[in-house]
């Protein structure tokens, strides 16, 4: 591999090179270990795979049926109506449609996520309302405060990943199906459930049969990450026929392709291989987790997905980690330093076989830790020579636990990870934090900069630290201010001359949608993230709701 592989990732659109690229700057060797691209590492079969190797000629030589025959092959295995599902060129191409087509003015979306939730919409001039979700609380999301951020900044579409990317929170479908039944005022509810079959909190997690009763619900799967075929580009939609309706009424009529077309028709005789799959995926999802956790000052997130989201200590420089990961041990890992919402500090990686595992574990400990070409985390006699060019701050807010104060310093019994939950009272607690969001708002893509950098002891490391069935959307069991930081700050409500309202909610605003480019409280909009003033958004009523297609990259500004 190359020594200077920086430059493959800057020259890159996405978020890391193609494994066909990194093949080729492997000097003719194989490509690197892949714990970048989520995907089911045990499906298809060796023996499917050989099938299709013995068709491959009539494969790619003849065109594929149309989407609908495929459609009404996939809906009988899935026991679906085929009016309430779409199929598309990947979950990518369905995101595009549904942006087009059913968002109007404005998105809301819980940060960090999938990135193509917030790129996309801006991309056409939508208005990105970014709800932070806080490091402090595991990065799990609370469905009443989002549901008041939503109704706070009067967005229309609002997003939910579960399990989210990256960090892999759960939420829990009773959870769910009551923020829809919130939500039903709003244009759009959208529940991407693309790893979702990873999940094994409950038996029946998806939310599919509610979506398609309701008039405004989407719901979002992934083929290719269930399969692990990502170069098969295939994923579907399931929601009621009018909906689902005029997004299928826009693609076109070869968007499938033949090896997308082969792969549905294989799975009614492989039905078992790939339950098999899933349960192998769970369970070494956990061995995964173990085997990390152990590394000292590695933090791992609980997770319902097929990767997992960890924290480097204090001091490590995530791109520097991934590099030497790829050079010296050929072990690929996602930095999430360009993902709204996240930092450097934080990888993705994904569940592989143990024998696999060993090999990332085994790299990480060499580069973290250990003295062939220098570690990634130093020792702590070392002074401020670290990697990192935030390490003096990540230091500072490990010592201090994140409140200024080193008095309040909490350090942990044993070792991070998931087998001790933080004691009662340490971290960061999310009403604490929300009272100083406005003032930073504005500032970046990290809108609460406190909790994105406490490395507290351990993130919740429950088994389901999320909701769960048991909050809704209108009581707020976690809206408990501290009473210290409620007359400090005093946000504006109390002394106010003007009509506001003086409510204790955490997002308390004037009511009525937030004027284009103002920040709401705790999010941020798309112009701040573009550095703009927002007045180039497109108003509502520049947007018919029967936009037409898309100009040919999908990401020109319409109406």
């Amino acid at each position: 591999m190359s020594g200077n592989v920086t430059s493959l990732f800057r020259s890159t659109a996405a978020h890391s090179p193609s494994m066909a690229a990194l093949t080729r700057e492997s000097d003719g060797g194989a490509g690197p270990v892949d714990f970048c691209i989520p995907c089911n590492p045990y499906f298809p079969t060796p023996a499917m795979f050989d099938e299709m190797a013995g068709r491959l000629r009539d494969i790619i030589t003849y065109y594929p049926s149309g989407a609908d025959t495929i459609t009404a092959e996939l809906c009988g295995l899935l026991q679906l109506p085929p009016q309430c599902v779409a199929m598309g060129n990947g979950s990518t191409e369905l995101i595009t449609w549904i942006d087009h087509l059913l968002v109007r003015e404005s998105l809301a979306v819980p940060v960090p996520t999938f990135g193509r939730w917030t790129d996309q919409p801006m991309e056409t001039g939508k208005r990105v309302d970014m709800f932070p979700l806080q490091e402090a609380d595991g990065f799990a999301l609370d469905l009443a405060r989002y549901a008041e951020f939503v109704r706070a900044r009067g967005t229309r579409a609002v997003v939910i990943c579960n399990p989210n990317n990256p960090d892999g929170g759960y939420l829990h479908k009773q959870a769910l199906v009551q923020f829809m039944d919130a939500m039903a005022d709003r244009d759009l509810v959208v529940i991407d459930e693309s790893f979702l079959e990873f999940a094994d909190a409950e038996a029946e997690p998806s939310v599919v049969q509610e979506a398609m009763l309701r008039p405004n619900v989407v719901v979002l799967r992934s083929l290719g990450k269930n399969f692990g075929l990502h170069g098969i580009r295939f994923g579907y939609l399931v929601a009621n026929p009018a909906l689902a309706g005029r997004v299928r009424a826009m693609l076109p009529k070869w968007n499938l392709n033949s090896f997308a077309e082969h792969v549905v028709f294989m799975l009614r005789d492989h039905g078992p291989e790939y339950a098999r799959s899933l349960h192998q995926v769970r369970r070494d999802r956990l061995e995964m987790a173990s085997q990390l956790s152990a590394l000292p000052g590695l933090t791992v997130y609980p997770s319902q997905g097929n990767f997992l989201f960890v924290r480097l200590p204090v001091g490590a420089e995530g791109t520097v980690v991934r590099d030497r990961m790829l050079t010296e041990h050929r072990v690929l890992v996602r930095e999430c330093g360009n993902k709204i919402g996240s930092s450097s500090r934080f990888l993705r990686l994904v569940v592989r076989p143990q024998v696999d595992v060993r090999r990332l574990v085994s790299g990480l400990e060499q580069v973290l830790y250990g003295s062939r070409r220098g570690a990634a985390v130093p020792e702590p006699a070392t002074g401020t020579s670290y990697s990192s060019g935030t390490a003096a701050v990540d230091r500072l807010v490990s010592e201090t636990n994140g409140a200024g104060m080193r008095a309040l310093a909490v350090q942990p019994a044993g070792p991070p990870g998931l087998a001790a939950a933080p004691a009662a009272g340490t971290g960061m607690p999310l009403p604490a934090a929300v009272p100083v969001a406005p003032a930073a708002a504005t500032v970046g893509p990290m809108p609460v900069p406190a909790p994105q950098q406490v490395p507290a002891p351990a993130p919740v490391p429950q088994p389901a630290p999320y909701p769960g069935p048991v909050p809704a959307p209108h009581p707020a069991p976690v809206h408990q201010p501290a009473p210290a930081p409620v007359p400090q700050p005093a946000p504006g409500p109390y002394p106010a001359p003007a009509p506001a309202p003086a409510a204790p909610a955490p997002y308390s605003v004037p009511a009525g949608p937030t004027p284009l480019g103002v920040p709401a409280r705790g999010g941020l909009t798309a112009a701040q993230v573009r550095g703009t003033d927002g007045l180039e958004s497109v108003p509502a009523a520049g947007r018919p709701a029967s936009q037409g297609r898309p100009d040919p990259a999908g990401m020109g500004r319409t109406g």
